[in-house]
């Protein structure tokens, strides 16, 4: 990849860190922006008490002068605020082995690992007998700096006019009606703490919401992410890895709870016949048109032209308030499992982070087909690009 970055941080640690490397020079950043989308991955119907506590906001330490880039690595941070709570039992230094220090740190030693989460295989693999030191980095958490790499990546895309959406289309059992063009909603999706436009829709969500917390559950849905003004020919079709569909579905998947992605038809193309399933080509005015897409705007691993489609589900959270049965790690005895602090339902903030990620891999395939030392190298080629391929 050329648009590299590295994250580093616990969920109840000092900060969250970002090391960003490959962006062209030239592109105008702002910490508002970037501070912006971590506002809206903050909300959500069923979010629990850490919101509360934490209003994000990203700070900007290096490869950016006067809120353009210069070519070098950009490093962002988070801090944690939470963090004031945490200082003795999280703290990376040795601390005093005191009684009060040591009662501290074993009041929030873990043993009892929960089902469906990193618990119990992070802690056989990494050797571990407090299983904080799996929770931490494995949270949910860690998204908030992901989400703050993809508002540089979506920086650069809206410099080409490049568009990314999000919404719920589904909580638990209750399913949301499709949108023909969500982008004509986008200030009712922004303006509702589901990210949904349905209103009816939207009741039976909150509701099915208050009954899970009710009985001390969660539950979880699924979004829809679209990417629009793709220029044909992004990705490739010549190797796996250059797949632009691949690489999507990969960033997508790895958010914490995505079980799975699917892009334009999904799973529906298993039973639908191919003269149902493929797009037609048609000429208007000079151009190749599509009626449909199906596809969700990718064909043979390269983008096609039209929106990329993207829908992935979110399982329920396995941090729950009436725990399930599981195992103590010290002793291997049956127990219930550990709870910590947790969502109800964190869907409509999942679908941001997806947002962040796929931005991220569309703009390493942008810079990957266009160059990526200089914006206004970049604008050069993608414009004499376009005109080459609206001549054939």
């Amino acid at each position: 990849m050329i648009f590299r970055f590295l994250t580093a941080g616990e969920s109840h640690g000092q900060c969250l860190n970002a090391i960003v490397e490959g962006m062209p020079s030239g592109v105008h950043i702002s910490e508002d922006f970037i501070n912006s989308q971590l506002q809206r991955r903050q909300v959500g119907f069923g979010r629990g008490g850490r919101m509360k506590i934490e209003k994000d906001t990203a700070k900007i330490l290096s490869g950016i002068r006067h809120g353009i880039t210069i070519g070098s690595p950009i490093s962002l941070e988070i801090q944690n605020k939470d963090w004031e709570n945490w200082v003795i039992p999280m703290n990376p230094n040795e601390v005093e082995q005191n009684e009060e220090n040591l009662k501290l740190i074993e009041s929030k030693k873990i043993i009892n690992v929960r089902p469906g989460h990193a618990d119990l295989a992070g802690a056989l693999k990494y050797n571990h007998t407090d299983v904080r030191n799996i929770l931490e980095r494995s949270s949910a958490r860690e998204t908030a700096v992901r989400v703050a790499v993809g508002s540089v990546a979506k920086s650069l895309l809206n410099e080409f006019n490049i568009d990314v959406i999000s919404y719920v289309t589904q909580i638990g059992t209750v399913v949301a009606k499709d949108i023909d063009n969500p982008f004509e909603y986008r200030e009712k999706i922004e303006a509702s703490d589901l990210r949904t436009c349905d209103d009816e829709a939207y009741e039976k969500m909150k509701l099915q919401i208050d009954e899970a917390k009710k009985s001390g559950d969660t539950v979880g849905g699924k979004f829809k992410v679209i990417i629009r003004n793709v220029p044909v020919g992004l990705g490739s079709h010549v190797h796996w890895d250059r797949k632009l569909d691949a690489l999507l579905s990969y960033a997508v998947m790895s958010i914490q709870a995505v079980k799975s992605v699917e892009i334009g038809l999904g799973t529906d193309v298993a039973s639908t016949l191919g003269s149902k399933t493929h797009d037609e080509i048609f000429v208007q005015d000079g151009k190749y048109v599509r009626k449909t897409n199906n596809a969700g705007g990718i064909e043979s691993g390269m983008s096609n032209g039209e929106d990329i489609v993207i829908t992935a589900a979110m399982k329920a959270i396995p941090t729950m308030l009436k725990p399930l049965n599981s195992v103590a790690i010290d002793k291997k005895e049956e127990v219930q499992a550990h709870f910590e602090r947790s969502d109800t339902c964190a869907v409509a903030a999942c679908s941001v982070v997806a947002e962040a990620m796929a931005s991220i891999i569309i703009a390493d395939a942008f810079m990957e087909k266009f160059s990526h030392d200089s914006l206004e190298e970049m604008k050069i080629n993608y414009h004499n690009y376009i005109q080459r391929i609206s001549e054939r």
